[in-house]
């Protein structure tokens, strides 16, 4: 019962850090790629695509940290 507890308790920190960590790195990316739009429109095209490769790798990050937890979660119960 308590390996049960501290494994649920285990799996909802990793994704909950995972997901800050994730909030913080979108933000960075996004906050950037405006910058850089501001001090070059002419840019936009190719700023937004590589922002968007970007923001889509950080992303991939909780949900392969959901997908880690489900399966621990699994092996646990």
């Amino acid at each position: 019962m308590e390996l049960a507890a501290a494994a649920a308790i285990g799996t909802a920190l990793a994704v909950g850090l995972a997901s800050i960590g994730a909030g913080i790195g979108d933000g960075l990316v996004t906050g950037k790629t405006v910058e850089a739009t501001a001090r070059q429109p002419e840019l936009r095209g190719s700023l937004m695509t590589l922002m968007f490769i970007s923001v889509g790798l950080i992303e991939a990050l909780p949900i392969i940290a959901v997908v880690i937890a489900f399966i621990l979660m699994g092996k646990m119960g």
